[in-house]
């Protein structure tokens, strides 16, 4: 992996994952974005971003059931591993020391 650097996209992409857990799929992943971030976000981009992701090993994937619903396709669900969590971790570490240096925004 190149550094333990999360774009801010990849960021957003994990902690919903860590969020829906057994749940983190595609199309949930951007209406769950859609609804707390109130951000309009491209299915495909989030698609890009889990592969992306699963390549640097911060996340995995797995084949869920199939499902009328989809036709009968299945799910690939994405879950965090541990280095997945520990690096959201150190993000969230770093970038609140950055907020705490800056005293009126300590008060925020």
């Amino acid at each position: 992996m190149k550094g333990n650097y999360l774009g801010e996209f990849e960021e957003l992409v994990m902690l919903t994952c860590a969020l829906l857990k057994e749940e983190a799929y595609g199309i949930n992943i951007v209406e769950e974005i859609k609804a707390r971030m109130d951000r309009s976000v491209n299915l495909s981009a989030v698609h890009v971003t889990l592969y992306r992701l699963e390549d640097k090993g911060l996340v995995t994937s797995t084949m869920g059931g199939a499902t009328a619903q989809r036709g009968g396709r299945r799910k690939r669900i994405f879950q965090l591993t541990s280095l997945g969590y520990r690096i959201l971790r150190e993000t969230n570490e770093k970038r609140q020391s950055l907020w705490n240096l800056i005293p009126e925004l300590k008060m925020l």
